[in-house]
């Protein structure tokens, strides 16, 4: 057998070297000090309490926001907010740069390749005489490349991206947030207009009270308090219609900011709150597909990935870390002579790093990263059990909102025939004023109060949509 000797080893090259160093670290890095991760139990039933008539095979997820909301208005308006809404554009921001992040880290686990060209010209004095050197090199080569022996490279590599796919779930739960809020935003100014034109009806209705009032007077049938009554009544109502036109406008000014623009002139006629443009029974599905379909659970879900990686980070960090340095190249007195045979430099230099004294902060960083792991376990749990509560209660409420709508509008009816004959029986003298001002004020309350409960119906509505996952898709089932 040939015997090698320092002078007839040859000098790999640079793909050689590389090609080692990562089959060394793919060899070594076999062992990681990640835990294994086991999801918590959903702390929650499997099926939703006194609702299982709303168990489906589909849910709320599956319907698009166009399909959600049948009105052309709020359709553009959603169509604006996605394009424009500054949060949104945040939360895509945010994503692309975790996703620098994770390919920062994820560059680390391989070698990174560097080329460095130098030339050094001195000139000195020796015993009276001048000397002038010239030194020239050209390498390629590695740099502390960490061999991953304990997965401490890779575990922040898992973690990484982890924080990766958690921030673009964040931003779809952002996209569910933002088209609840528009739609929400949405019908409190349809609500705002409605109770607008009803202070405004009130008040043409009252006006004409008042000048039968005030004919009533000038022919000696009523008296100075009836008068006064009836103009205290015009004022107060003038001054509700002043402010729901302030209402209108601010929710109007709400409704700017969320779409990221002012709003646009030839927006399409917003049906009226009355109408039937939202759908107010959703199907809810079982609670296994709210936690496959809610963006924010997968994001506390990714969470708890990212902090069980990063106790893997902290368990390595008390084992040594070794990195190598190694390049190869040419060099030699002069340029002319840089590539000619003879002239091949190469260099090797590992380097072992094992901590001796850390001083307990090490332990502290473990138990540090087990804590956060324990509390992104707690925060997965209260997660699921707040989404759970979320549907519960848009479950309850849309099987109640129908029942008291009705209710309410049997109320306005009567309070309606109330008022009619209150004015008959005070035209023909039999009751006085005050009965006809009560049953007015009767009348106008039941109004308001049938608005604000189907303002309430249709927020609860949207509410359940977004409990349920619903907001993502544009078209859907």
């Amino acid at each position: 057998m040939k015997r090698l000797t320092a002078m007839s080893l040859t000098v790999p090259s640079l793909p050689l070297l590389a090609l080692a160093a990562a089959a060394l670290a793919a060899l070594l890095a076999g062992c990681s000090m990640t835990p294994p991760l086991t999801r918590p139990e959903s702390p929650i039933p499997s099926q939703y309490p006194r609702h299982e008539h709303a168990v489906t095979d589909t849910t709320a997820a599956d319907i698009g926001w166009r399909s959600m909301f049948n009105d052309a208005r709020l359709q553009r308006l959603i169509e604006l907010a996605l394009k424009n809404n500054r949060d949104l554009r945040l939360a895509a921001l945010n994503v692309e740069m975790v996703r620098a992040q994770y390919d920062i880290r994820k560059a680390a686990e391989l070698p990174q390749l560097g080329v460095a060209a130098n030339v050094t010209r001195e000139r000195s004095n020796a015993g009276g005489s001048a000397l002038t050197q010239t030194q020239a090199g050209v390498s390629v080569g590695i740099t502390a490349f960490e061999l991953d022996l304990f997965g401490r490279v890779r575990a922040q590599s898992e973690a990484a991206l982890a924080r990766y796919f958690a921030s673009e779930q964040g931003r779809r739960a952002a996209q569910i947030s933002l088209v609840g809020a528009v739609a929400e935003a949405h019908f409190a100014e349809r609500l705002a207009q409605a109770q607008l034109e009803l202070s405004s009806r009130t008040v043409e209705d009252w006006r004409g009270s008042l000048q039968l009032v005030r004919q009533l007077k000038a022919a000696n049938q009523t008296g100075a308090l009836e008068l006064a009554q009836a103009e205290a009544q015009v004022a107060a109502s003038e001054a509700d219609r002043e402010a729901r036109q302030r209402e209108a406008e601010h929710r109007a000014h709400a409704l700017a900011l969320l779409i990221g623009q002012e709003l646009p002139a030839d927006l399409p006629e917003g049906a009226p709150l009355m109408a039937d443009s939202v759908i107010t029974r959703l199907p809810a599905g079982l609670p296994s597909q709210l936690l496959a379909r809610r963006p924010d659970l997968r994001q506390a879900e990714l969470g708890l990935v990212a902090a069980n990686a990063e106790i893997g980070v902290a368990r390595a960090a008390f084992f040594p870390r070794i990195a190598l340095t190694a390049s190869v190249g040419t060099a030699s007195p002069g340029l002319k002579g840089l590539f000619k045979g003879g002239s091949g430099v190469w260099s090797f230099a590992p380097q072992l790093t094992q901590p001796l004294f850390p001083n307990g902060d090490l332990k502290a960083e473990l138990r540090l990263a087990e804590l956060r792991k324990t509390g992104a376990v707690l925060e997965y749990e209260r997660a699921v059990q707040t989404a759970f509560r979320e549907v519960s209660d848009g479950l309850t409420g849309q099987e109640r909102y129908a029942r008291q709508a009705d209710a309410h509008q049997r109320a306005v009816q009567a309070a309606d025939r109330r008022a009619a004959l209150a004015a008959l029986r005070y035209r023909a003298g039999v009751d006085s004023r005050l009965e006809v001002l009560d049953a007015q004020r009767q009348l106008y309350a039941a109004r308001q109060a049938v608005l604000d409960l189907r303002k309430e119906e249709i927020a609860n509505a949207i509410a359940l949509y977004k409990a349920l996952g619903g907001g993502l898709e544009e078209r859907g089932g």
